[in-house]
Order: structure tokens, then sequence, then C-alpha cells
């Protein structure tokens, strides 16, 4: 799939983006409780799913528990940028902040180290959901 072609078209309009969420979550949804049924008849584990815009969706709900991974705001854009995302100021008007994600959150770790100490931290949390 061409990223970049489908980042132009999803923030070329409010319009435009409104109809690919449309598609689109409900779908996300709907994989995931699919998932979450299957999972259930096994032994009992933490499934953990990323889920891009899930607090602007109101997807939240469909989850025991969040986690937002959150960085300083120039640290967010510099990777993304680097990573060749397009549409990065409509991409940042479209989320919520930072702050607001790691209040909603379940649990908020921070990103600004490396990505070992990341996976530090995100192993934490994940003993903690399964216990």
């Amino acid at each position: 799939m061409d990223r970049r072609a489908i980042a132009r078209f999803a923030f070329a309009s409010d319009e435009e983006r409104g109809w690919l969420e449309g598609l689109l979550w409900p779908l996300v949804g709907e994989r995931v409780a699919a998932w979450r049924a299957a999972e259930s008849l096994k032994e009992p584990v933490a499934l953990v799913v990323e889920t891009p815009l899930l607090f602007e969706a109101g997807l939240e709900s469909n989850y025991d528990a969040t986690i937002a991974i959150v960085v300083d705001e120039a640290v967010r854009a510099a990777r993304a940028g680097a990573r060749g995302h397009e549409a990065l100021d409509e991409r940042t008007a479209r989320q919520l902040s930072q702050a607001e994600k790691a209040s909603r959150a379940t649990y908020a770790v921070e990103n600004s180290g490396t990505l070992r100490e990341l996976e530090q931290e995100l192993s934490g949390v994940l003993a903690k959901l399964n216990s």
C-alpha cells in the first residue's frame, strides 16, 4: 500500500478524512472484537493492539486498559518526518495533544529515550497487566 498517497488523500479535506475514518474505524473495532473473542478461549494473557487515533476515534472503551506512548511534540514530529510521513501538520492537527492522551490512558509511557528503554517500560506495564 502506498501510505504517502493515502495520507495525501486522507488529509486533503475533512470530508475525505471523515470518509476514510468512517470506513476504517468500524472495521478496526470488529476485527479487535473478533480477535478478543477467539483469544478468550485460550489461556488468559494481555492482548496488545496498536490503534492509531484510539482516543480520537472513541475506541478506548473497547479495551480493558490503554497505554499512551508519549514524547515531546518536537521529537515526535522529527521522528515522523524521518519515517517519511506526509502531511505532518495536518496529522498533528487531527490528534489530541500528548498530555491529553496521557491523561486519558490507563498507563502513560514516556518515549524520549532509546528503543531499549521503551521496551523496558512497556515490559513493566505488560507485567502489571498480566498479573
